[in-house]
Parts: structure tokens; sequence; C-alpha cells
């Protein structure tokens, strides 16, 4: 095994555990604020439930990325500067899966308060949502484009 193989699992471990970290926490605080809401109208998970599976996203592309990444390995015997790509690669959807994900569990959650008070609101809660989700997409988009030039 290669300093370069070590790099490049130590890339595409951060990728899956980061944004994987960000998800938990960011569907923790959603799914906390549903639990909330729904112990005033049970009947309310099926709205809530979007809301609560959005900061889930960021794992879903930490774990697409990892397993791109992964593909590029041929071997144990990783060239370092490969491997050093690899690493390299896999970070902005490592953080901007992590910080994203937790933010946009805490817009999820104020968007759980609103739709509960404000039923007809519940499409602007995603929405806000959504444009936290426009980071972790991006983050997600430079790796792949670091993964189209590894060669």
């Amino acid at each position: 095994m290669t300093i370069g193989f070590v790099y490049a699992l130590v890339g595409i471990a951060s990728a899956v555990i980061l944004a994987g970290i960000g998800s938990a926490v960011g569907i923790g605080y959603a799914a906390n604020a549903a639990a909330g809401a729904m112990s005033e109208d049970p009947k309310k998970f099926g709205k809530y439930l979007p809301l609560i599976a959005l900061p889930g996203t960021q794992g879903i592309y930490g774990f697409v990325i990892a397993f791109l990444m992964f593909l590029k390995l041929t071997s144990l015997n990783v060239d370092t500067n490969v491997g050093l790509a690899i690493l390299a690669g896999c970070q902005p959807v490592a953080w901007a899966g992590l910080v994203s994900a937790i933010w946009q569990g805490k817009v999820c959650a104020s968007g759980v308060g609103m739709s509960a008070k404000q039923p007809n609101e519940s499409g602007k809660a995603l929405v806000m949502g959504v444009f936290v989700e426009f980071y972790a997409v991006l983050g997600l988009i430079i790796s792949i484009f670091v993964w189209t030039k590894i060669s």
C-alpha cells in the first residue's frame, strides 16, 4: 500500500463522514421540530417529511463522490499525486455537505414551525430549505469536476 493510496482513502472517507455528519445533525434539527409540531397534530407527518428529509441529501452527495473516487483506485499502488488529487477532490463535497446540511436542518426546523402555524405556507418553507441546498450542490459539482480530471 502506497502513501498515495492512503491519501485517497482519507479523502474518500472524509466525503462520506463529514457530509454524513452534517446530514445526521440537520435531519435531527428538522425531525426534532417536526416531532414537537406533530404532538399537536400527528396527521401532518406527510407535510413535514420533505423538510425532515431535505438535509439528508448532502450525505448522499458525499457517498456518490466517495464511490466515484473509489472507482479511480485501480490497485493498492496509487501514485502520490493521484492520491492527493482524490483527497483534494473530496473536500468540496465533504465540507460543503457538513456545513450546509446543518444549516439546512435549522432552516427546515424553522419551516416546520412556520408550517405548523400557517399550514398553507409549507411550500415557502421548503423553498427556503432548497436555497441552502444550492451550496451543497456547488460542492458536489466541484468534486465532480475534479473527478473528471483525475487520471
